[in-house]
């Protein structure tokens, strides 16, 4: 489970009272809604499922899966149809593939969701032997379903261009400067995150 709304406010008015620009913003928009995902084998299968393809066709695609697997579409159920009955629902070889690498990583015990290393860098290591699982939708999943409070995808070109109007730079910084300006924002880089989505979403420039 996700920042609840409460852990986001206390950790918002947090970063205001350090960071200028976050005060300003908060002003002018007020207080992002939680995101808040399942903890668990499901989500990461529907951002399996979700990658690269409109909401509409993620959606059908998962119904299909759903009526055929069942709603959770057990992995043991996943892994035991054949490449032509999940392309009938809708998935690639290569999203089979992915499907796949994250059912076995499951059912094994390679990966356990129920109990990742608390260190975000390790669980992001987990995360990532998922074949399709990059770096950052790692810490989309450690940051909306199990609400770690100080995960920053800085990769995020909408976190990064959210950065540069929250601080007024003249351009938008890479990942690597994204990181540095948010070290001292440690450990609620989590709330800065979902903030930063919220504030860029306005379309408000740099104050």
């Amino acid at each position: 489970m996700g920042l609840t709304a409460d852990q986001l406010k206390a950790s918002i008015d947090s970063l205001a009272a350090i960071e200028p620009g976050f005060a300003q913003a908060l002003t002018a928009t007020g207080y992002p809604e939680p995101r808040i995902r399942e903890r668990g084998y499901t989500t990461l299968l529907r951002t399996i499922v979700g990658q690269q393809v409109s909401v509409a066709a993620a959606s059908s695609m998962w119904n299909k899966l759903a009526a055929k697997l069942g709603e959770e579409c057990a992995p043991e159920k996943l892994l035991a149809e054949d490449f032509d009955s999940l392309r009938a629902c809708g998935l690639s070889r290569q999203k089979q593939g992915y499907a796949r690498s994250l059912a076995e990583l499951v059912v094994t015990g390679a990966l356990p969701l129920d109990a990742l290393p608390d260190d975000d860098e390790e669980a992001i290591a987990y995360l990532t032997q998922v074949k399709g699982i990059g770096r950052w939708s790692a810490e989309i999943y450690l940051l909306f379903a199990e609400g770690r409070t100080d995960v920053w995808p800085a990769g995020d070109l909408a976190v990064q261009e959210g950065v540069k109007r929250l601080l007024g730079m003249a351009e938008r910084p890479a990942e690597k400067a994204t990181r540095e300006v948010a070290e001292k924002w440690r450990p609620h880089r989590g709330a800065a995150a979902i903030f930063t989505w919220h504030f860029y979403a306005t379309g408000f420039e740099a104050i």
